[in-house]
């Protein structure tokens, strides 16, 4: 072959190569997005921390490329059959990022309303917990009352806790807000959140 036939078929190889290598720098980006996205503004629940987010928007990106790419790609080669089957799995693969993203900003949107409503009620609960600790607990656990660790069991039950000496022993409290006022009881269970829970629950902050 010579040398100038070979050059202009590499040339038009890269060019195809080009045009078909944005599913993965895509996928990268779209991870992160979708990311922030459900830790801030999911489009159910309440919200949850950023590296828990990152790995639910990792997997349902790459559900995005097993599904889409192979069949969006068989589907754009029916219109476009000169279209390599790699380029074509690769097009479709970035447009079902595009449209996951797209899918989990507006149902974060439609879902907002509510997410605003849950984060009223369980600042509401936080507070009426300290008000609470602040004259029943003891001084060991009452000086700790801005590092509360609150767990979100249900829309309306919370578990507020506060550290004392021991690391393995809180003071804790149980709030309900589905009364006129939130109803607040002593929780005789000492266990931190992080250990009823686990460290990474996504129903729990730091309050």
């Amino acid at each position: 072959m010579p040398e100038r036939d070979a050059i202009a078929m590499w040339g038009a190889r890269l060019r195809w190569r080009l045009r078909g290598a944005w599913q993965w720098p895509v996928f990268v980006v779209a991870t992160v997005v979708d990311a922030v996205v459900l830790a801030r503004l999911p489009f159910a629940g309440g919200r949850s921390d950023l590296l828990g987010s990152v790995l639910a928007a990792g997997f349902m990106n790459l559900i995005v490329i097993a599904v889409v790419s192979r069949a969006g790609g068989a589907l754009l080669r029916r219109r476009r059959p000169q279209l390599p089957r790699e380029i074509a799995a690769d097009h479709a693969g970035t447009a079902g990022l595009a449209g996951l993203a797209v899918l989990l900003v507006v149902g974060g949107l439609l879902h907002r309303p509510a997410l605003t409503a849950g984060d009223a009620t369980r600042a509401e609960a936080v507070a009426a917990a300290r008000a609470y600790a602040a004259h029943h607990a003891p001084a060991e656990y009452a000086g700790n009352l801005g590092r509360s660790d609150t767990w979100t069991q249900a829309s309306y039950l919370y578990r507020t806790c506060f550290p004392g000496a021991d690391p393995r022993r809180d003071w804790c409290v149980i709030v309900r807000t589905d009364e006129p006022s939130p109803v607040v009881r002593r929780d005789p269970d000492q266990r931190p959140n992080a250990t009823i829970a686990g460290p990474d629950n996504p129903g729990r902050a730091g309050a």
